[in-house]
């Protein structure tokens, strides 16, 4: 049997040889492609000006250059400066291009002057090509100059690329009823007509597509081939080898072989695996005990769970993306093993969280173990928190306080969770920014000591960065911050994280979810605002009050979660601030109205006296 292992491996390698280089392969290729230092391979329909021979490209419409950059750029017909390529796809017939000055839909007003056009294959049209509905493509839009003054609307899209020192220019989609937009004193600027998205998520980078039978190199790049052109006509060519395209070629010959092999060594190999797999594991439990102590996390296969979970015998909780099991590594250390759905988006989540845990190490953050990524079976392993989360100890009811959790206690719990996010937001090499925050989230353990979860939402961004940009909202409806709902707000930055931890506190104070239609009376249908109204009366929080010291700590949890939820950023304290407030022996001052925009006179001036006087300003 050793003897015949060599002679098959022999055999395999010959076979897998023979079938991925056959001999027609090799053909000299004219016009190979051409690149900018920093752009993509340019080759057939388009030419690289100045790098390929003459008759390479398909028209003069393809010609491409590099830029003093040493980027691929484009020029179109009528547009008053070249769009920077970013990437060229053969197969689909299209092309992605930039505009450095972010403008792109007002560049490509005269699109249809070029051979380039839209994706319209989504365009929502009726028999007769016209667009029935104003909320689907394409997008019509007026343009508006309107003098600087500072006006907004949600259905308004400031155009920052073609502003002046005197004048805003906004984009209108052309189906709105003007008479509820701010346009007095605005003038009609001229339109942009059948945009295939809406004009704010184009104004960067956009796709545009070229005529599939123009050229017609379908029968090629079907084939993986490559499209060139000679006196008869189109004609396709092999890429070489070490090309995606000749690869397909050499694997398949590869894999042939290498499953006459497989089927040979199979039995040999299963009695083999076997008998090294529990030995196997244990080794990977030894150097998980390792890595455990250096706080790194480990890569398990999907065996690996099962055996940890003992093939997930006991079930701690159901959530949104997935399952969450009992696991344990060793008699002495036990994990929480979620199971995430396959359902659970397109992996964005799931990468989140594992690349986002491996950099944070915190008393006050839950700490990643492990992860399994075994095809499309995906887990996160987690420390074990026998106390499980904080919402099932604070929703008692306004009657009742948990046993186990006295003021003091939410007292440090609040404090540990402030101290996770600052951790978060200031302490790592990127900040990071949780838009998840709620009690479900706040795991506690056996001392009841708070550690942040759930990390499939977070956002990196350098801590340098004020703002971030968002497609879409994030997080849990009554903990997210307006601004990530409505840019209206303000710019989604850490402070939409603080909002968060406010609505998280108030419930703390409460015992109670924030929004109750079933509350006592209409004026606790909304907890946040019945506790500013009591305390901006003077009057106590008699609310679950068991010992003399509650009602400050009480009063001092509601103040400090009052200031957290102001609806607008500006006029929320950073988290170090809120840390600071929480730690101090006195209760903090008495915040405005937060349910109202503040003007630039008290609610400034309370807010200059509060964050410059007792504590340090904080850049966001």
């Amino acid at each position: 049997m050793r003897s015949s292992v060599p002679s098959l491996v022999l055999l395999f390698l010959c076979f897998a040889h023979g079938t991925a280089h056959p001999a027609h392969l090799a053909e000299k290729d004219r016009c190979p492609p051409q690149n900018c230092p920093h752009g993509p391979d340019v080759q057939f329909p388009f030419l690289l000006e100045g790098k390929g021979q003459p008759g390479c490209g398909y028209s003069p419409d393809f010609k491409l250059s590099c830029d003093e950059r040493g980027h691929t750029q484009l020029s179109l017909p009528d547009t008053p400066r070249p769009l920077v390529v970013t990437d060229i796809d053969y197969n689909n017939t299209s092309i992605g291009v930039r505009d450095r000055d972010s403008c792109i839909p007002l560049l490509l007003a005269n699109l249809n002057h070029s051979i380039f056009f839209y994706d319209n294959s989504s365009l929502n049209r009726d028999s007769s090509g016209y667009s029935y509905s104003g909320y689907s493509p394409p997008y019509n839009y007026t343009l508006f100059q309107c003098p600087k003054d500072g006006r907004s609307d949600s259905s308004m899209t400031r155009l920052d690329c073609v502003k002046t020192s005197e004048y805003d220019v906004f984009a209108v989609q052309s189906y709105s009823y003007v008479g509820d937009l701010p346009l007095v004193s605005c003038m009609r600027n001229g339109s942009i007509d059948l945009l295939p998205m809406m004009i704010d998520s184009m104004m960067d980078e956009v796709r545009l597509f070229w005529d599939k039978k123009k050229p017609d190199c379908g029968r090629c790049t079907n084939h993986s081939k490559w499209c060139r052109q000679n006196e008869s006509g189109i004609f396709c060519i092999n890429p070489p080898g070490g090309h995606k395209g000749r690869k397909k070629l050499e694997i398949a010959g590869g894999v042939v072989g290498f499953f006459l092999f497989l089927v040979v060594l199979s039995g040999l190999g299963y009695v083999i695996n076997e008998k090294r797999r529990d030995k196997a594991f244990q080794l990977k439990i030894e150097s998980f005990l390792q890595d455990y102590e250096a706080l790194k996390p480990t890569r398990y296969s999907y065996n690996d769970i099962k055996r940890i979970t003992n093939d997930f015998e006991e079930k701690l909780g159901q959530g949104a993306y997935g399952t969450v099991y009992k696991g344990k590594l060793s008699d002495e250390i036990f994990v929480a093993v979620k199971m995430l759905d396959n359902s659970f988006g397109n992996g964005e989540e799931f990468i989140n969280e594992v690349s986002t845990m491996g950099r944070i190490h915190h008393v006050n953050v839950v700490r990643m173990v492990g992860f399994c990524a075994d095809g499309f079976r995906r887990a996160l392993v987690y420390e074990f928190l026998a106390n499980e989360s904080l919402e099932k100890f604070i929703f008692q009811g306004e009657d009742t306080l948990d046993p186990f959790l006295s003021w003091e206690r939410l007292h440090d719990i609040a404090l540990g969770v402030a101290k996770g996010i600052e951790y978060l937001h200031q302490g790592c090499d990127h900040k990071i920014l949780h838009f998840d925050i709620k009690p479900h989230n706040i795991l506690l353990d056996n001392n009841f000591n708070p550690k942040i979860a759930d990390f499939g939402l977070a956002k990196l961004c350098s801590k340098e960065q004020s703002a971030v940009s968002m497609t879409a909202a994030r997080g849990t409806m009554g903990y997210i911050a307006p601004e990530v709902f409505s840019r209206n707000f303000g710019s989604v930055s850490s402070k939409s994280d603080v909002y968060s931890f406010g609505m998280l506190l108030l419930e703390m104070v409460g015992g109670r979810k924030n929004v109750d239609v079933n509350a006592k009376n209409m004026s606790q249908m909304y907890f946040p605002q019945w506790v500013y109204n009591h305390l901006n009366k003077g009057e106590e929080l008699e609310i679950r009050i068991q010992e003399d010291g509650d009602h400050n700590i009480a009063k001092k949890l509601a103040i400090v979660g009052l200031w957290c939820i102001h609806w607008y950023p500006a006029d929320r304290p950073p988290v170090k601030a809120v840390v600071q407030m929480l730690e101090g022996d006195e209760c903090p001052v008495m915040p405005k109205n937060p349910f109202v925009s503040s003007s630039s006179g008290d609610a400034a001036i309370m807010r200059g006296r509060l964050w410059n006087t007792d504590l340090e300003v904080i850049a966001e």
